[in-house]
């Protein structure tokens, strides 16, 4: 049993944010109902590099295990009842709608507290769901541009450098599924249900806790140099440097020790306070030259035993074969029954009592359609009225 069994979800979210916040619930027990259009979410015709899958794209695949899906269209009003019937034995209904959309539905927070005042309803937005940026579309690399991220890295005078992974999408995720819990232990302690909403422009910006209060309060600028540092408030060096073989990083390293070990004289009258930040950029470069003369299993070696901060810079065949990664269970695998044998990151919490698990993958559209329906006291008639008239799809695996 998860920690969340018993409780029931209403995931009416798209694309990443909200599904992946949806799928962490499931992750602990929790319901996930995925209420989707009866063409299916977004997300099934949208598989991020082209991995396609059988029947069920990777990036849909990913977002959303743990989940059974109901397609309906909420736009006719036997699929709103649908909904409003679901409502009345939810826990937590999530919904990423561009604002305004939810109230045109008849799906916002008044509407549904009103048939079920314990609820609790997660609102996504891109930017918040008023003020001047309202309506911009919530991308994830437009909200790395505008949170100031992207000027934390890289040379003065050349293209910020966006973040490898989805960032803000999986920030805002996060923070929705933290919402969702404190909101639903407020529950358990008053009986309230309430609104929560959560936006990816905040989430991203309070991400960068630390960075954002050494340039308000401790009047630090955010500038970049000629060298690509990893951090602009970081000493040199700080960063991934090129061996003769690979890539290694390296982390702020007392720059006597350093020097000895990379042998670069230079270093070895520095002082550490001052020194690194004053000559930030010929620290990188000299380092940068050293290092190419020797592999990145040398170098490991030699600034390990100098108890240098270092490591080795992976790619995702690397990360999938370390042992740590081994050790720690990151990866879980699975059988789905049209897509075969799953390999993918699991739940990164552990619990002694009560841990997260895989119950089902990712459904197929409209899976969980007739026996969701049956759940609500649907009769086989009502059923076959609602797929007739295209308010309602099941799907077959």
């Amino acid at each position: 049993m998860g920690i969340l069994s018993g409780y029931r979800v209403l995931d009416c979210s798209i694309a990443m944010a909200g599904p992946f916040a949806a799928q962490r619930l499931g992750d602990l027990g929790a319901d996930v109902i995925k209420v989707e259009p009866t063409t299916g979410e977004w997300q099934r015709h949208n598989s991020a590099g082209g991995a396609e899958g059988n029947r069920i794209n990777v990036s849909f695949l990913s977002l959303n295990r743990n989940k059974r899906s109901l397609a309906v269209d909420l736009k006719a009003e036997e699929g709103k009842k649908v909904l409003f019937d679901l409502v009345k034995s939810a826990d937590i209904f999530l919904q990423n709608y561009r604002p305004g959309v939810a109230k045109r539905l008849g799906v916002d927070y008044e509407a549904l507290a009103a048939i079920n005042p314990k609820l609790i309803y997660v609102s996504m937005s891109g930017y918040g769901e008023d003020g001047p940026y309202a309506l911009r579309p919530g991308q994830d690399l437009l909200l790395q541009a505008m949170s100031g991220a992207m000027l934390s890295t890289g040379r003065a005078g050349e293209p910020p450098t966006a973040a490898g992974q989805y960032l803000v999408d999986a920030v805002a995720a996060y923070t929705a599924f933290e919402g969702a819990l404190a909101a639903l232990l407020h529950r358990e302690r008053t009986g309230e249900g309430q609104l929560v909403k959560v936006n990816m422009l905040d989430a991203i910006t309070t991400l960068q806790m630390q960075e954002l209060s050494i340039f308000t309060v401790g009047k630090k600028p955010q500038q970049r140099s000629a060298e690509p540092h990893a951090h602009v408030y970081i000493r040199a060096p700080y960063g991934a440097f090129a061996t003769s073989d690979g890539f290694i990083a390296i982390a702020m390293p007392s720059l006597k020790t350093f020097g000895e070990v990379i042998g670069e004289e230079s270093f070895l009258g520095m002082n550490d306070t001052t020194d690194p930040w004053i000559h930030r950029d010929a620290i990188y470069a000299r380092t940068a030259e050293r290092l190419k003369t020797r592999s990145s299993a040398e170098w490991l070696e030699r600034l390990e035993a100098a108890g240098i901060w270092c490591g080795p810079v992976y790619g995702y065949e690397e990360l999938v074969a370390d042992p740590q990664i081994a050790n720690n269970g990151t990866f879980v695998e699975y059988e789905h029954p049209t897509e075969g044998r799953i390999k993918t990151p699991g739940f990164p919490i552990s619990f002694s009592k009560s841990p997260a698990q895989i119950r089902f993958g990712a459904p197929v559209t409209g899976q969980h359609s007739r026996e969701v329906l049956k759940e609500l006291g649907y009769g086989e008639d009502q059923i076959a009225a609602l797929e007739a008239s295209g308010t309602v799809v099941a799907g077959e695996v």
